[in-house]
């Protein structure tokens, strides 16, 4: 079977490993892909928004599955694009894999609004009873409410732009003062772009977070393991927000108790509730916890699976991902039970200096070479391959992941990894894990 990933991070890089690993997988082509990727298949330099450019390529390298890594392609329709467009299977292979056209792997336009639209997601959480922050929604229209509720609302105050902004459109404020500018900058002033025209105000909710990963082929779901990543650029979650610099999988506060609330007021009214509202979505469902006491709450849905989470997720999942992929476009999730190594994995993330703020790219890597490991797995994520040299194309650069018997032990398998990589400006959190140590 050939398969196209449409993807360039992290977690394009580990699904492009763990499908490589099926034997059913005979050519595999990544879009447009990173250096770390090419040593799993062949990149193609193709935009993942060139829909156009997308299916000539199922045509022109004859592609039986696409698989989209992020979210903006879901959002803006590839999905849609391929049903009004479809790519025809040969009847060989139409017959053995048991469907008559290629399959994208996610969910339409509509359903990607979960995490396309933040009001969108919070409707659907409210008409489903599933349990969220309270929330109001304001854009130009009631600016003015807005400003009043701002005056009301206890502290600290959450603002969220509706729209995808790069992980930057969420703001928690200690002063109502600041609130009010930065929803002024937000609506009136385009802060985060058409991404903030309409802006969710949210109850602020104390705990600790965690993200659970369903698939869902749109009548039957599995869960795989749970992560929890670490946003802040400093010890101690410190700092700024970054896309992520480090995963812990599984999550040692999850236990069998909560994890069974998780699936009984989450997971399964989320998927009955795509269900019920005819969405169209065959693929994954994001879930970002947030555990309160000893109870979840959703704070956001994301339409695919998160980075760096995948980056311990798919190490530690068993099951034959492209077995995974092909049952849930044929709607036979409920044949498959999810099999995962009980082992602890970590990952720890390298990125360029200066990042999440202003950073140069172009910096030789060194070490690669002097990196093997049984226990340990390096996945790239802005990297590019220049006048046969490996280089820095991005803000998070690249990721160690390790098993072990105990958070400590897979934090400092990876750091001891990094430790064997350089390139100029080179940082990385040494504390992934900390509050398990």
């Amino acid at each position: 079977m050939n398969i196209l990933l449409l993807g360039s991070g992290g977690r394009e890089h580990a699904i492009a490993w763990k499908l490589k690993q099926s034997s059913s997988c005979d050519e595999l082509y990544i879009a447009p892909g990173n250096a770390g990727t090419a040593e799993s298949g062949t990149n193609i330099q193709l935009a993942i928004t060139d829909f156009a450019g997308i299916r000539q390529a199922c045509l022109d390298k004859d592609i039986h599955l696409v698989i989209v890594g992020p979210e903006e392609p879901l959002v803006k329709g590839v999905v849609d694009y391929f049903k009004a467009n479809p790519v025809a299977l040969s009847a060989d292979i139409a017959a053995e894999m048991g469907l008559k056209e290629v399959p994208v792997i996610g969910p339409d336009a509509y359903g990607a609004q979960l995490e396309g639209s933040k009001a969108f997601a919070k409707a659907f959480m409210k008409r489903h009873a599933i349990p969220t922050a309270a929330y109001r929604e304001f854009d130009a229209d009631n600016f003015s409410e807005g400003l009043d509720y701002i005056k009301q609302h206890s502290l600290p105050i959450v603002l969220k732009a509706d729209g995808l902004a790069a992980g930057k459109g969420v703001l928690i404020l200690n002063d109502r003062e600041e609130a009010a500018q930065e929803f002024t900058s937000m609506i009136q002033e385009s802060k985060f772009g058409d991404a903030s025209k309409k802006v969710v105000i949210e109850q602020f909710l104390s705990g600790i977070e965690l993200s659970v990963f369903v698939l869902t082929d749109g009548k039957n779901f599995l869960v795989l393991p749970e992560a929890k990543d670490y946003k802040r650029i400093g010890e101690g979650d410190t700092g700024l927000n970054t896309g992520g610099m480090g995963a812990v999988s599984p999550v040692p506060f999850a236990g069998p108790d909560f994890m069974q609330k998780v699936m009984e007021r989450v997971v399964k009214p989320t998927v009955s509730g795509l269900q019920k509202e005819a969405i169209d979505y065959k693929g994954f469902v994001f879930i970002g916890l947030i555990m309160v006491g000893e109870d979840p709450y959703v704070i956001e849905y994301n339409c695919r699976m998160g980075d760096p989470e995948t980056e311990v997720v798919m190490p530690r999942l068993k099951n034959d991902l492209v077995e995974l992929m092909l049952a849930t476009a044929r709607q036979e999730l409920d044949q498959l039970t999810i099999e995962y190594d009980p082992r602890i994995a970590c990952t720890v993330m390298a990125v360029s200096g200066g990042y999440p703020g202003d950073y140069e790219k172009g910096k030789i890597i060194k070490g690669l070479d002097k990196v093997g490991s049984e226990e340990s797995l390096v996945f790239h994520a802005g990297t590019a391959e220049k006048g046969g040299k490996i280089v820095t194309n991005g803000g998070r650069v690249l990721c160690v992941t390790s098993f072990g018997s105990t958070v400590t032990e897979a934090v400092d398998r990876s750091k001891k990894i990094l430790e064997r990589i350089e390139f100029e400006g080179m940082n990385y959190r040494k504390d992934i894990g900390f509050e398990f140590n």
